[in-house]
Order: C-alpha cells, then sequence, then structure tokens
C-alpha cells in the first residue's frame, strides 16, 4: 500500500512539475501579451443609450513584432497585416479583423504665446469605444502615446472591454493609430480623404519595387522612429502605400520645429481619381504651399480636414463638393484671428470645438450616432497631452493629462 501510495505521489509530483514547466514556458512566450492586456485600465466608463463610448488606456513597454513587420516587407492589405498580428501578438489563437467607415477629422498647427509648438486633431466617426495607447521608449524606438478607435479592432460600441477576449483584441491597437506624439517632439494624424473615380471612394494601392505599408502602420512608423518631420517624409516616400479597409487617407506631421507637413496620395484631377494604383505622394510643407492657394501660402500654420489640397484636383472647391470644407474655412480665420497663438493648450482645445459635431450640427436628428470621438491637443516642445473624449469639452477635469517622464521613457 506504501509503495502504491509512493507511486500515485511521484505521479502526481510529475504531473505538477509539467503543468508548471508549462505555465512557465507560456509566461515567458506571452510575457509581452501579457503585460500589455495586464495594463488596460478603464478611465471613463461606457453610458448605456447615450454616445459615450467607454475610454481605455493600454500600456506596451514589451515588443509588438513592429521591426518584425518592416523586416518582412510590411503587408499589402489588411489581410496580409492581420495575419502578421495574429500570428506574432495572439500566436494564432484569435481571428482578428479590422474595419472602418466614413469619418470626418480636422487638424491644425499652432504654438502657445511662450512659443511651444502645438499639433491640434479631431477625430469624428459613429459613437466608439477608445483607448488610449502608450508605449515605452527602449534603444529602437522612441516612447510614445496615441489614440485608438477599438471598433477598428473588432472590438464593438456596444460592449465593454472587460474579459480575456477583448483585452486580446487590444494587442493589435499599436498597428492601427488615429494620432500621436513621440518623445522627440513628432506629432502626426490621419484623416480620410474620400478620393474615388466621382461615385466610389477608391483606396489607394500603389505597387512597385517598395515595400508595403498602411496609413496607421505608416503612423506607428513615424511614432517609433522619427526624430524629425525629415524622417517622417523619407519614411512615407521608401514605401508603397495600401489604404485599409477600401478608403482613402492623407497625413498631417509636425515637429517642435514649426515645420509641418501633409502627405497625399494623388493623381489625375477633377476630382476623379479612380485607379489607386497610380496615385504618387505629394508632400506639401507649411512653409512651401504658396502653389496650393494664397491664404495658405501667407499662413506659417498649417490646416487640414478631409478633401485632397492639392490645386486642381478638384472640379469645384465648396461646401458641397469637399467633405469638411467648412471646417477647413472655420479653423483658417480662427488662426488667421489670433495668429495661430494661443494662450494655453485649452484655448486651443476651444478652436477643436468649433469645428466638432456637435456644434456643427446642433439640429441634427435624434438618432444620429456621429460626434467627435476624441480631441487632443500635443504640445510638440513640452512633450505633453491635452486629452477630451466624446465632445465633453465642459468637463475639464474629466479630460486627461500626459507628459513625457524620461526616466520612465514612457508619457505618463
Amino acid at each position: 500500500m506504501k509503495k502504491v501510495l509512493k507511486v500515485i505521489s511521484l505521479v502526481l509530483a510529475a504531473i505538477i512539475a509539467l503543468f508548471l514547466l508549462a505555465l512557465a514556458v507560456l509566461s515567458f512566450v506571452f510575457r509581452n501579451e501579457i503585460s500589455a492586456i495586464s495594463s488596460i485600465e478603464l478611465r471613463k466608463p461606457r453610458v448605456e443609450n447615450t454616445l459615450q463610448g467607454g475610454i481605455y488606456q493600454m500600456t506596451f513597454k514589451g515588443n509588438y513584432y513592429f521591426e518584425d513587420y518592416l523586416a518582412q516587407g510590411g503587408a499589402k492589405n489588411d489581410r496580409e497585416l492581420l495575419d502578421f498580428i495574429m500570428n506574432k501578438m495572439t500566436k494564432g489563437l484569435l481571428n482578428l479583423s479590422i474595419k472602418t467607415s466614413k469619418i470626418g477629422c480636422s487638424s491644425f498647427t499652432a504654438k502657445k504665446s511662450d512659443g511651444q509648438r502645438l499639433f491640434a486633431r479631431n477625430y469624428d466617426l459613429y459613437t466608439t469605444n477608445t483607448c488610449i495607447v502608450r508605449v515605452k521608449g527602449n534603444k529602437s524606438r522612441h516612447a510614445s502615446i496615441s489614440t485608438v478607435d477599438l471598433s477598428f479592432i473588432n472590438i464593438s460600441p456596444d460592449r465593454n472591454v472587460d474579459n480575456l477576449i477583448s483585452k486580446a483584441y487590444c494587442l493589435a491597437a499599436p498597428y492601427a493609430p488615429l494620432d500621436g506624439i513621440n518623445d522627440a517632439g513628432v506629432s502626426c494624424g490621419i484623416y480620410m480623404t474620400y478620393q474615388g473615380d466621382g461615385k466610389n471612394i477608391v483606396a489607394t494601392d500603389q505597387n512597385s519595387e517598395l515595400p508595403d505599408i498602411s496609413p496607421t502602420a505608416l503612423i506607428r512608423m513615424i511614432l517609433d522612429y522619427a526624430d524629425s518631420i525629415d524622417d517622417a517624409v523619407k519614411f512615407a516616400q521608401s514605401y508603397d502605400m495600401h489604404d485599409s479597409a477600401g478608403t482613402s487617407f492623407h497625413i498631417m506631421v509636425a515637429d517642435k520645429s514649426g515645420r509641418s507637413a501633409i502627405f497625399e496620395w494623388v493623381n489625375a484631377s477633377n476630382g476623379l481619381d479612380g485607379d489607386g494604383s497610380l496615385r504618387k505622394l505629394t508632400v506639401t510643407y507649411n512653409d512651401k504651399d504658396q502653389h496650393i492657394g494664397q491664404r495658405e501660402g501667407e499662413a506659417g500654420f498649417q490646416w487640414v480636414t478631409n478633401f485632397i489640397i492639392q490645386p486642381g484636383y478638384y472640379a469645384e472647391y465648396n461646401d458641397k463638393a469637399l467633405v469638411g470644407y467648412d471646417r477647413y474655412n472655420i479653423m483658417y480665420d480662427e488662426l488667421l484671428r489670433n495668429g495661430a497663438v494661443f494662450e494655453d493648450e485649452m484655448s486651443a482645445m476651444k478652436l477643436l470645438q468649433k469645428v466638432a459635431q456637435r456644434t456643427l450640427r446642433p439640429d441634427r436628428k435624434a438618432d444620429d450616432t456621429v460626434l467627435t470621438i476624441h480631441s487632443v491637443i500635443y504640445n510638440l516642445d513640452d512633450l505633453s497631452t491635452l486629452w477630451c473624449g466624446n465632445e465633453q469639452y465642459s468637463d475639464v477635469d474629466g479630460m486627461f493629462r500626459y507628459k513625457y517622464n524620461p526616466k520612465k521613457k514612457l508619457f505618463d
């Protein structure tokens, strides 16, 4: 009997040892993913039957394999990108998807009265959950903070991020930033352009010998590696652009030198741009934009909404023909009035409020779920952020402030 018990004890000990070994191996293999998932924090809860989506924060201190993504030559489409993310980050355990919709956004550059440079951004879409993503800097990448729409990575706006599956989807967040800033004072954002053949939106789909990239992956590259706007331009010039989810985009980048630029992939004119493979990258700098128009040439600041700014691209330039033309004009008028100089970040936030969805459309239908999901002011000199969700501009205490901490190499 004693021998039997001894054998059973040895077997149980072996099973426990194997279990602990397997657990240790899994913990090591998934150490970066476990760290990221465990960092997810609810900053503001979703409110049922309102337009208030949940606001979360997530921190990536370890590897999310972006260097591996670039080394393989990027991705030509959403499926290739998702396959890479699933294999690397979820080890094939989750089936991810990316989706988007018609988005209307606004940005401008300005400065504070003390000379510090600002990059401002509104992101407009249907109500959704949002994640503020912090990336810790290391020897190979900058620290950064960015914003991600969680509906893009398969998290329903009607659900909370409160279980392992939904949290695991957030592992794709580094590949889907909409805007952000890094610790070198480089900031950027992405905006839909509605390019196409006059009837349908057509994605940019370049096909040369260059490696491939999507707009949000280019944003990630800029945040991770760009020391200046010149680096951002080099990155954009070194890749074939493949717009995500059948839509078309342009990108705006600024750095603390006061320079900014708008990246646009264009072809043809009169608004007819139906072959995305023929588009070429055009970079328009804030100090070299006289060809765009008199207003742009005379202004030291730069601003952008949801139409291509290149002259002659459209047959008409008016509110009806161009998405965001009204917001474009409002921002220009306000920036011209004050010389694009604001007392502080809150003053700049007031301009974003003027071009927010509820401000522009106060008489909209009760079932209209489009709003400005987030507004953010990035200070490129102070390396700080003022972030407002769901048009809650009167809730000053509810806004989020972050500032780069060089000791932690993180935006706190």
